[in-house]
């Protein structure tokens, strides 16, 4: 059986009704057009029928979808469709050029669906990536053309009767085990689906009523509701008041309670869970003890959706759906109260999640963060286009300090961090909360200019308001940035400076640790090893102590070259290995490509030169998604230049420059999962001679001299 191909389309989880010959006309398209748009009123089945088709023959590298609906920040887009092809970049560079260097030599299929309110800065992006990459096919699907060059139109229209009826029959045995078409009940069904248009949005929700209604009932109660949402302008297409009717129809079949809870729910972005709901949605009509049921009888109604995730149970409104409650949340004049509770909630969400890092439930964080990115961005976007809200899109920003930094989000960190950044929120504490932790991202990203700028403004801020943990914060990613620069012992200064400060307030969590680990490394890159090793064990720890996995991983990257160091092969590998699938696990770019590159010293010290440098080539395809390749540092690239010279020794520069290549085109997991075999096999090979090492030279030489023996 063949493997499946790459990509990330959703499985169907129920049956593919009709549409064969729209299908096989899609298909067509796709093998004519390297760009096709599905367009049609909300509702359609564009989404559906998109789908099955990029499904059915996906390109060589697979099929991609991007879902855009839920996004309203058009300076994101480009970041969306990066993540959505796991090419996330975090360096300075534009996401244009970034996206344009890797798709072009990719063969894939990319569906961008829910595109319409961002089609001025979708229609340039697409037109641009086909123009750079020969192997791209674009699927767009909205409710309106891009109108770009090449574009071949698909219209989506409603289902024809039959399939209609038969849509309506699967989707009634869903909730009605029982149900049947049969003599009673077929002239009803079908003259519903006529009524309906055919459209399957609408026929799918009186499908969804059969637990309470007969379709007879249905049919009746269908004439008055037509009759009530009469509402739209003479110059909106039939199909888009039938859409509406279809959806006005289930809103009106609601109870107030029913209703109350839908248009308060289109307040969410994405998927949500019931404790958020309960919060926000309680209050004025509804109490938070009766959120459950009423949302029991919304999923009935399938108007919202259920969904398993590895958080537990969360539920998701369909656009078309939620754009309905948006207007009447808007006429109820409650719209700015409920944007402002979804954003107090999430607010608190990140709060708590920030504590919680430092805990052995920091993986759960991290997934949980991932889960609700979209609401999160939603609550930053509100604080940021409010009047009077903006201290709190500074705070929310620089909270979010552990997701940016250490689950590989540095670009999408640094954008919330420079638009909060540029606003004036009129307090001094969310502000230089959010200077030290767009610091931090730029130190990792290589932007000493940027670095600078926000840490000196975050120092001289602290000083002026007396805010000890904020000098503490600056002083600290002041001594990265000297570290990652090479000035070794200005940043071993400011370090233990900083290490002193956070003593002085009780700060203690990953941030602290960290920077001990970067003590530790300024002082092996001074050839302090021993002293780099008693700091990193007390990182240990203290990470076991709390469950702190994020930050361990760099103490034992530390560690495993200090036991390189000692001719402790079997350990070192051992090390390096645990923090590279560390790193790995929670999306760290940065401490992945120092762990990889580690491992192509260690297998060129075993012999393998030709693995070595295949290494080296993974590690560098790494590089340009986290900044300036090892930060541009002759400490931290000194493993680098010790193993490429032995490795060009051994095979040549012809040789040598073919596997990396080859390691420049692995993926990433595949290029992680050969890391650590390769790391795993060590322990079978044989001992290299220890190594010591003089004063100033540490990490940056590597094993020093090559040849040197103890």
């Amino acid at each position: 059986m063949p493997s499946p191909r790459p990509g990330n389309l959703p499985l169907e989880l129920n049956a593919f009704v009709g549409r064969a010959r729209e299908l096989a006309e899609l298909t067509e398209a796709l093998g004519a057009a390297r760009l096709v748009t599905v367009t049609g009123v909300g509702g359609i089945g564009k989404s559906r029928l998109a789908l099955r088709a990029a499904a059915e023959s996906p390109p060589r590298d697979g099929a991609w979808l991007v879902e855009l609906a839920a996004l309203r920040d058009a300076d994101l887009v480009e970041h969306a469709v990066a993540e959505a092809l796991r090419l996330t970049d975090h360096t300075g560079r534009p996401s244009r050029e970034v996206l344009r260097g890797r798709l072009a030599e990719r063969e894939l299929l990319l569906v961008l669906d829910g595109f319409e309110h961002l089609v001025e800065t979708c229609a340039p992006l697409v037109h641009d990536l086909l123009a750079h990459s020969p192997g791209l096919r674009v699927l767009a699907v909205g409710r309106r053309p891009l109108e770009t060059a090449g574009e071949r139109l698909l219209t989506l229209a409603p289902m024809p009767e039959a399939e209609a009826v038969e849509l309506f029959a699967d989707r009634a045995v869903a909730g009605l085990p029982r149900f049947a078409l049969d003599d009673g009940n077929r002239e009803d069904v079908a003259e519903l689906c006529r009524r309906l248009d055919g459209i399957p949005l609408a026929v799918e929700l009186a499908a969804g009523r059969l637990r309470a209604l007969s379709p007879a009932q249905l049919l009746a109660r269908l004439d008055d509701r037509f009759g009530l949402l009469t509402g739209a302008r003479r110059d909106v297409p039939p199909r888009h008041q039938a859409l509406r009717t279809a959806i006005g129809w289930s809103h009106e079949l609601c109870t107030p309670a029913e209703r109350l809870l839908w248009s308060r729910l289109s307040v969410f972005a994405g998927q949500f869970d019931l404790e958020a709901a309960e919060y926000v949605c309680a209050g004025d009509g509804l109490r938070a003890e009766d959120v459950l049921g009423v949302l029991d009888e919304l999923l009935a109604q399938s108007v919202v959706a259920r969904e398993e995730s590895a958080a537990g149970v969360r539920y998701r409104m369909l656009d078309t759906v939620k754009a309905y409650g948006l207007d009447w949340l808007e006429a109820a004049g409650e719209t700015a109260r409920l944007r402002r509770r979804h954003r107090d909630w999430y607010l608190g969400l990140a709060t708590w999640c920030e504590l919680d890092w430092f805990s052995p439930r920091q993986a759960a964080v991290a997934e949980l963060v991932e889960m609700e990115l979209p609401n999160l961005r939603a609550a930053l976007e509100f604080c940021l286009t409010e009047r009077g809200e903006a201290h709190l899109g500074q705070y929310l920003a620089g909270t979010l300090w552990f997701y940016w930094v250490g689950c590989g989000r540095l670009a999408e960190g640094r954008h919330w961090l420079d638009r909060s950044l540029e606003l004036d929120g009129g307090h001094a504490d969310s502000r230089l909360k959010a200077l030290w932790v767009l610091g931090y991202v730029t130190v990792l990203q290589g932007d000493t200019i940027a670095a600078l700028a926000a840490l000196h403004e975050c120092r001289e801020g602290a000083e002026l308001s007396g805010s000890a943990v904020a000098a503490a914060y600056a002083e600290h990613r002041i001594g990265c940035l000297a570290l990652v620069t090479d000035d070794i012992p200005r940043a071993e200064t400011l370090l233990r400076s900083a290490l002193d400060r956070y003593q002085e307030v009780g700060e203690l969590n990953s941030n602290v640790l960290m920077g001990q680990v970067e003590l530790a490394m300024a002082l092996a890159f001074r050839g302090d090893v021993e002293g780099a090793v008693e700091l990193c064990e007390d990182v240990r720890r203290v990470c076991e102590d709390h469950g702190e996995r994020w930050t361990l991983a760099y103490a034992l990257y530390v560690l495993g070259y200090a036991a390189w160091t000692r001719g402790e092969t079997e350990t070192a590998s051992d090390l390096v290995v645990r923090s590279l699938d560390l790193n790995h696990r929670f999306r760290d770019l940065l401490g992945t490509a120092l762990a990889v590159e580690l491992l192509a010293l260690f297998t060129a010290e075993d012999g393998d030169a030709a693995e070595a440098a295949v290494l080296q080539g993974a590690a560098s395809r790494v590089w340009p998604s986290v900044g300036l390749p090892l930060f541009g540092s002759g400490n931290f690239g000194g493993p680098h230049v010790v193993c490429e010279e032995r490795i060009r020794e051994a095979l040549g520069d012809e040789r040598y420059e073919e596997c990396l290549r080859t390691g420049a085109g692995l993926g990433p997991e595949a290029a992680v999962a050969r890391a650590l075999r390769a790391g795993r096999g060590h322990a079978k090979t044989r001992r290299p001679p220890r190594r010591e090492g003089r004063g100033g030279d540490g990490l940056k030489q590597g094993e020093l001299r090559p040849g040197q023996r103890a």
